[in-house]
């Protein structure tokens, strides 16, 4: 999981912005990019994130310079030679690890509601031929439960499919707010598709300014990943 240090962007987006079409120098994003994929030792695949649900199979063609983006919130790999990743600034990056495959998820509110993490692990473990009980789950840095506040349409969407313990993941404001606690939403539907190895979830994007962009704290910001892919058949992270 990257930070937002270390990288060559100019404020708003200082200094390790991944993302191009924010508004950013775009030479300089294609530099951050390159000490991402150096510190990997692969290529970090990059999709175009929808907030859906869809999740597509990485190969090394897609690590391939030119290789047009895919349209997905989610992906599996086998391939050693390229890397998951997903972008983000609030919404949570979720990574896993299986025998022989690796995986990322963007998982915003809408995400997380049409159940991008579910088909993210029925995606992960058809590839690893594994059941969900040997997947591993690490959620990194969003926007954490005091600052996330949401109203009705965002409580409807997970009424649709709700799972145990919602309920408690919204606490109510004033009349038609909710905090709510994006990190614990994703642990029930993960513990629902039958992951039971979830670690992290800690970690408040808007309240570390000098160490995570937020851009519902600055609006006009930049763009964090995570990363995994396997090391000789073992899964690895960047840091």
């Amino acid at each position: 999981m990257t930070t937002r240090r270390g990288g060559v962007s100019a404020a708003p987006f200082d200094s390790l912005n991944l993302r191009a079409g924010v508004g950013d120098d775009a030479a300089a994003v294609l530099h951050n990019q390159s000490l991402l994929a150096q510190a990997l030792g692969v290529t970090p695949v990059y999709l175009e994130q929808v907030h859906g649900s869809a999740v597509v199979r990485l190969t090394r063609a897609d690590g391939q310079p030119g290789a047009a983006a895919r349209t997905a919130d989610a992906s599996v790999t086998t391939d050693p030679q390229v890397a998951c990743a997903v972008q983000v600034a609030d919404c949570l990056p979720v990574l896993f690890a299986a025998p022989g495959a690796v995986g990322a998820a963007h998982a915003g509110w809408r995400g997380l509601s049409q159940g991008v993490l579910q088909v993210a692990v029925a995606a992960l473990c058809e590839a690893a031929g594994c059941e969900p009980g040997a997947v591993q789950a690490w959620l990194g840095p969003c926007i954490g439960p005091q600052h996330f506040e949401v109203g009705p349409d965002v409580l409807g969407a997970f009424a649709l499919a709700p799972q145990p313990g919602d309920a408690q993941r919204f606490v109510p404001t004033v009349p038609g707010k909710w905090l709510a606690d994006l990190p614990g939403l994703a642990r029930s539907r993960l513990n629902a598709a039958g992951v039971t190895s979830i670690h992290g979830g800690a970690w408040c994007t808007v309240s570390c300014p000098s160490r995570f962009f937020s851009y519902r704290r600055d609006r006009l910001t930049g763009r964090m990943a995570a990363a995994v892919c396997l090391d000789g058949g073992v899964a690895a992270g960047a840091v």
